[in-house]
């Protein structure tokens, strides 16, 4: 390895951060006189250090990203884009290739070799960007063996395990793994479903065939059917990377998958279940950099952001989230919690799981395992000291009742709760067996949100509205004439006419007025009236606004939200 542009040296640097000692480092400059080997490479030789602890030192010092390329993956299209030869002369591993943007991500022992630089810019289609992470040495050469020695492509690897016999026995070992084609398929499908933006990837087996299924943007969509002979040794693969027992298949289980796919850290939470033709397995795909996403780019109005500011300074209290499954409510909590997170506050979760492993926060997982709930995991974070709480879900009166225990002693806690509407938490919590006194006052407020698919801004195309969407819009026939727009599918989008998701919301910070209809009971219609009056917004007129905007279409958003209500208001 090699530290062209270190800000020390790098003896300096490890001594510093209490990796080495004076001796070793010593010993090391001893051997260096004699052989004139590079400092990390003799550190790594003489077993001072591993190589990944070194490769992490210098990630450090150089401020550049590493990569373990031992739990990585490469995009089998930046592998075609570069040569075998130049990717051994110079040592460096081609691990993601994105044609638009025409950039590369590339692992090398040097970031700073201009001449490895030069070489890869003359391969590449002109004016590709490269983007550099810092590898170990042997995991770059072996890594390098391991992806050029082998067909990758999802149709090859299929027709080498179509020709050939599969050795299960092997699929459990580590070494040369990657002369096994299961093994390759199962990494390419992985890749592929986090190319194409999946949130889950599931595994199906029929009778007589196995169905691979990717949900992306909320839809599942066929990629493959595989035949059934297959099915085993796949499922044997995904178990042994999981951690979970390959000798129970008439159990459900669940394990977890960390790989470093296309240049990024990418988990997978894997859940299997038996059904009457085999285990039914599904990999929930957890993208640390999608996970995260700054509060100012989840896409709320000037106002709604002024309103989620006002509810996230309030220091004590409740704020809750509702949607169903997969409406983004993690996200915008994540988003929320990286926005307060600080050296000042104390900020602490209790989820099911934990989804993104995040700097400074504690976080906990509830599981049956560790006899953990989240009525105790509360009772017993009370005692850490803690500013701010995530609470995974509300789910009964116990865990609500330490929630708010929590909110009424001077703690802000946040919490998701299942509920079809913002105003709709208030008889829910009623329904729990939350008294309405304990609400009034210690609610900050609700969010409500659900995700609807954007449309591809590449193909979509505009139309004059009908007389009912006219109305169902709230536009009046005098005004010009808005135009809306319907999906039609290209190749950008995958044929779909839509491509990514964004949230609808509706945000209802309580005030003194609404707390005294929720303190005597006050019906859905009176709170809601009430909330209207300050200018609450329902996720039916938020979604008309993205419609109105050309980001989704009527269809699109009737699917997510309901949109039946304001018909009837129509109609009459």
């Amino acid at each position: 390895m090699s530290l062209t542009a270190a800000r020390q040296p790098l003896g300096q640097l490890l001594l510093s951060q209490g990796l080495i000692s004076d001796d070793q480092l010593r010993i090391a400059l001893h051997e260096q006189a004699h052989n004139n080997l590079p400092l990390g490479k003799l550190l790594v030789q003489l077993g001072f250090l591993s190589e990944a602890t070194l490769r992490d030192a210098l990630s450090q010092s150089l401020d550049k990203q590493s990569v373990d390329l031992g739990h990585a993956i490469a995009d089998p299209e930046a592998l075609a884009l570069v040569p075998m030869e130049v990717a051994k002369r110079h040592r460096l591993l081609p691990l993601r290739w994105e044609q638009e943007e025409l950039r590369l991500t590339v692992a090398l022992t040097d970031v700073d070799d201009v001449v490895a630089l030069d070489r890869l810019r003359a391969v590449l289609p002109e004016d590709a960007e490269i983007d550099t992470l810092l590898a170990g040495e042997s995991d770059l050469a072996r890594a390098i063996d391991q992806y050029y020695g082998f067909e990758l492509s999802i149709d090859g690897i299929l027709n080498e395990i179509e020709t050939g016999e599969v050795d299960y026995r092997a699929l459990a070992a580590s070494s040369d793994e990657y002369s096994q084609p299961v093994v390759r398929l199962i990494d390419a499908l992985l890749s592929d479903a986090v190319k194409r933006e999946a949130s889950d990837i599931h595994f199906e087996p029929e009778a007589s065939f196995l169905r691979v299924r990717y949900r992306i943007d909320g839809l599942l969509r066929q990629i493959r059917v595989l035949h059934k002979s297959y099915w085993p040794a796949m499922a044997v693969r995904v178990k042994v990377m999981a951690g979970m027992n390959i000798a129970e298949s008439r159990a459900p289980q669940d394990g977890r998958i960390s790989l470093n796919i296309r240049g990024r850290e990418i988990d997978f939470r894997v859940s299997s279940q038996p059904t009457i033709h085999g285990e039914n397995v599904v990999l929930r795909v957890l993208d640390r950099q999608k996970g995260i996403v700054p509060l100012d780019k989840l896409g709320l109005t000037d106002t709604q952001l002024e309103l989620m500011k006002l509810m996230i300074a309030r220091p004590e209290g409740i704020v809750l989230f509702t949607g169903p499954t997969g409406s983004g409510k993690t996200t915008t909590l994540y988003s929320i919690l990286s926005h307060i997170n600080a050296e000042g506050i104390n900020i602490m979760t209790l989820e099911d799981p934990v989804e993104y492993p995040m700097a400074m926060i504690r976080q906990t997982s509830v599981s049956e395992a560790s006899k953990l709930d989240f009525a105790n995991g509360i009772r017993s974070m009370m005692r850490q000291d803690p500013d701010v709480i995530l609470v995974g879900e509300i789910r009964d009166a116990e865990t609500a009742e330490m929630a708010f225990r929590a909110a009424m002693t001077g703690h802000q806690v946040y919490s998701t709760l299942h509920t079809n509407s913002a105003i709709g938490a208030i008889p829910r919590l009623q329904d729990i067996g939350i008294l309405p006194d304990i609400m009034a006052g210690n609610i900050i407020g609700v969010v409500a949100q659900r995700l609807v698919r954007k449309l591809c801004p590449h193909c979509r195309r505009g139309r004059p509205p009908e007389p009912y969407e006219l109305r169902l819009l709230g536009i009046s026939n005098e005004r010009p004439v808005t135009t809306l727009y319907d999906p039609v599918g290209c190749a950008r989008c995958d044929f779909q006419g839509y491509r990514g998701r964004m949230a609808v919301m509706e945000l209802m910070r309580m005030d003194a007025d609404i707390d005294e209809l929720i303190a005597r009971r006050a019906t859905y219609r009176e709170v809601r009236n009430a909330a209207r009056a300050k200018g609450f917004r329902t996720l039916a007129e938020d979604g008309l606004r993205r419609v109105l905007e050309g980001s989704t279409s009527l269809d699109e958003l009737a699917r997510v939200v309901d949109l039946t209500e304001r018909m009837v208001s129509v109609e009459h």
